[in-house]
């Protein structure tokens, strides 16, 4: 049975009745048990979501007292241009993509409010920082989905640059692939790698449906033991 028949309705569809909880159980039983990111990515207002599919970016560390124009004579261009490639990375997302940046040290923010008016624009579903994000209160104003380890008002211009997107990235224990499916809340954020969404998410709903079954019977008094012979869910 599909519960979805277009990308728009099967994030829809998540927005509507699922949670990170209830589809990481259904990795869990698929056998994926290793695709959270780290608990330390957080979003930076409680109530917000976020579901699409994986752009991923990889940061790198630089110092401002290298010359980076150098950088042209030796080759690599990437390290000469303000900011490597992010600015093309952020004019490259996609209506539903997220910008997922790892990379470099903690030491400077990924994303700010200047990004999440260019990515809003384009259509992109959110951000999700192995780092900091700033200029928090012009992002909440947007009400732009964007996770990270905290909030660190130092920019990056002077010591990170992007040097690569729309390529495989590992977060964590969390390898991640371009299009794979984020799913982000209160509790976390989740990778469902492309090729198990169908059956991660179908697993989900029937999961986050057989709940409310188990929830009722358990508020009729049903002890917690029967709940689960009977329905096989807590």
């Amino acid at each position: 049975m599909s519960y979805w028949k277009t990308e728009e309705e099967l994030h829809e569809l998540i927005r509507r009745e699922l949670f990170t909880a209830v589809i990481g159980d259904a990795l869990d039983r698929m056998g994926l048990q290793r695709q959270f990111l780290p608990p330390s990515i957080q979003p930076i207002s409680e109530d917000m979501v976020v579901v699409g599919r994986a752009m991923p970016v990889v940061c790198a560390d630089v110092w401002p007292d290298v010359d980076t124009t150098r950088a042209d004579n030796l080759g690599n261009p990437v390290m000469a241009r303000p900011f490597g490639l992010m600015l093309r990375a952020l004019d490259d997302l996609r209506a539903g993509e997220v910008y997922l940046c790892t990379g470099g040290t903690p030491r400077y923010a990924l994303w700010g409010e200047l990004m999440s008016t260019r990515a809003r624009h384009l259509g992109a579903a959110g951000a999700v920082l192995d780092g900091y994000a700033r200029d928090i209160q012009g992002i909440r104003s947007l009400g732009f989905p964007t996770f990270a380890i905290g909030r660190y008002a130092q920019d990056q211009g002077a010591r990170g640059k992007v040097i690569d997107f729309r390529c495989p990235i590992e977060i964590g224990v969390v390898r991640v692939a371009p299009g794979d499916l984020l799913v982000g809340d209160l509790e976390g954020v989740l990778v469902v790698p492309a090729g198990a969404v169908t059956e991660a998410i179908s697993q989900a709903v029937e999961k986050a449906r057989g709940e409310k079954l188990v929830r009722v019977a358990i508020e009729g008094g049903m002890s917690a033991s029967d709940a689960f012979e009977k329905f096989g869910i807590l």
